[in-house]
């Protein structure tokens, strides 16, 4: 596969765009000013990967040949599909470790299964969006 095709720039753009989201609705529920920064970097850093993976499906499959070959997530839109819902159980999972009080002595928040499957629809949605918004990104951002 010839690294032109691959899309790299946009594809941190839209995740860190994602990223922020997700940062949003956990550091509205997070007290501990080092725990909002590692969920903000944690949350900013696997969106720009996962939206990277589903925007160079293509390039996935032929770094990790393995995967083309699997029934169901060898089909590169159930390939983005399983990333989505990767993402989502992430978010949910990561919300509900998260200590509301200060101490860590209250339970976890619970983000709600609409924010999280959000975010995962938003991952998905991304190879998809951006032929709609690649004119709106700035050019230093087409590498």
């Amino acid at each position: 596969m010839a690294d032109a095709s691959l899309i790299i720039g946009p594809s941190i753009a839209l995740g860190a765009i994602i990223g922020f989201y997700e940062a949003v609705i956990m550091h509205r529920d997070v007290s501990i000013p080092t725990h909002r920064f590692g969920h903000m970097f944690h949350a900013f850093l696997l969106s720009i990967v996962f939206v990277f993976a589903v925007m160079n499906v293509e390039w996935v499959f032929s770094v990790i040949p393995g995967l083309a070959d699997l029934p169901v997530i060898g089909i590169p839109l159930l390939f983005q599909i399983a990333i989505g819902l990767i993402a989502a159980i992430k978010i949910h999972a990561v919300s509900r470790v998260i200590k509301s009080n200060v101490g860590g002595l209250g339970s976890g928040l619970g983000e709600t299964w609409f924010h999280s499957l959000l975010v995962g629809g938003l991952i998905i949605a991304a190879p998809y969006v951006y032929p709609y918004v690649q004119s709106m990104l700035p050019a230093w951002l087409d590498f």
